[in-house]
């Protein structure tokens, strides 16, 4: 990748805010494709959504639809990702530990398996792989399950990556094709000319562009506010347990099929499924709960006793297996559970990369293809209009 040299008037085509995982996306995408890129973001890279995610790329927990269709695209877009980034680099999988492991999701019970059939009928139609394992042959694939389960569906396109990593190796990526990155740096307002959007204002001084996505995660609505348009982002917090190294005792990713109830849930009490993975550092991931309880920063001990239980309720081997930590992140929700994607007609200038909930990371790679798309004023490769984010507006009136 050659370095692009610095545009002479030093203002870039796109100025991205946000340099979590959603951020990086649209500034690899933008560099590729031509633009000129600063990406700005008041704390560190990764400091916010992405570094409490567990990295999910999922399609098995989402029902024929527009996210659906995103997430189809997006596991597309970081598969190039990743060969983009390994390009002549000797690191496999992008450097961002990218795993097609698959997905398996479990009945506890027969009452759970027609619904879990049924959704899986349904996501085929959509193109999603969706193998029916009977009872009897779960262990097939996870040997340390818990006796006595109904059966389960394999998704053998759920992958994932290390949120973290993906977000600094995208952004390293886009740095060497000459984009900026610049952390600390708060965005405090938006520069106008006229009713466009042509940058932004800091402390630090003024940062005029061509155009602001904002990939600001939780704080995308408030960004959306310095622009004079609602963008109805919350918080919904989630906590997830990491174990001890172990030797392999999970394979895939493993949950129960409650946990695609969870997902669209609209009940701002805690919910709580097992979501279970292993890790290549052999570590076990234990997910996920959704509350919506602000930004409250606490660790809540009962939501992390309540999924160590729900964990060992699907693999008993782990009652064994001493937890190494936990953390809590807080994931960027719409009330409609879909995220704000597109260019924003009610500020000329202004694009939105925000409030994608939980399937931030997932969603990524394809809502920065997209909006790079969108930026040179090609056709996207999905159509946007169910993201659109003057919807919102459009419902209330």
């Amino acid at each position: 990748m050659t370095p692009r040299p610095a545009p002479a008037s030093g203002r870039p085509d796109v100025l991205v805010v946000g340099a979590g995982v959603v951020g990086a996306a649209c500034a690899l995408a933008a560099a590729r494709a031509g633009l000129r890129v600063t990406v700005v973001d008041r704390g560190p890279v990764a400091g916010g959504t992405t570094s409490g995610g567990e990295g999910n790329l999922l399609v098995s927990d989402k029902p024929p639809g527009p996210e659906l269709d995103l997430a189809l695209l997006s596991l597309r877009a970081w598969r190039d990702v990743a060969a983009h980034l390994s390009d002549g680099s000797g690191l496999p999988a992008g450097g961002f530990e990218l795993e097609p492991k698959g997905g398996l999701v479990v009945a506890e019970s027969a009452r759970a398996l027609p619904a879990l059939s049924a959704l899986a009928a349904r996501q085929r139609g959509a193109g999603v792989e969706a193998v029916e394992v009977p009872a009897d042959r779960l262990h097939d694939h996870e040997r340390h399950l818990a006796p006595g389960l109904a059966g389960g569906m394999f998704y053998p396109q759920d992958s994932q990556v290390q949120p973290m990593l993906a977000a600094a190796r995208m952004l390293a990526g886009a740095r060497a094709l000459g984009a900026t990155l610049r952390t600390g740096v708060e965005v405090t307002g938006m520069l106008r000319d006229g009713a466009r959007v042509v940058g932004v204002r800091t402390p630090d001084g003024d940062l005029p562009a061509g155009a602001v996505v904002n990939a600001a995660g939780t704080w995308g609505g408030v960004v959306a506010d310095l622009a004079g348009v609602r963008v109805p982002v919350l918080p919904r917090r989630g906590v997830i347990l990491v174990t001890a190294p172990v030797p392999v005792l999970v394979r895939h990713k493993v949950y129960a099929a409650e946990y695609v109830a969870d997902v669209a849930s609209d009940n701002a009490d805690l919910e709580s499924s097992a979501v279970v993975e292993g890790t290549p550092a052999g570590t076990i991931l234990v997910g996920a709960s959704r509350e919506r309880v602000g930004f409250d920063p606490a660790m809540p001990v009962h939501v992390v006793r309540r999924l160590a239980a729900q964990a060992v309720r699907l693999f008993p081997v782990l009652a064994d297996v001493p937890l190494l930590r936990t953390y809590r992140g807080f994931r960027p929700y719409c009330p409609d559970h879909l995220p704000v994607v597109g260019a924003d007609p009610r500020a000329p200038g202004l694009l939105h990369a925000c409030g994608h909930e939980g399937a931030g990371i997932g969603l990524a790679a394809g809502t920065g293809l997209v909006l790079a798309q969108v930026l040179t004023g090609a056709v996207p490769d999905l159509d946007l209009t169910p993201f659109r984010p003057e919807r919102f507006e459009e419902a209330a009136a």
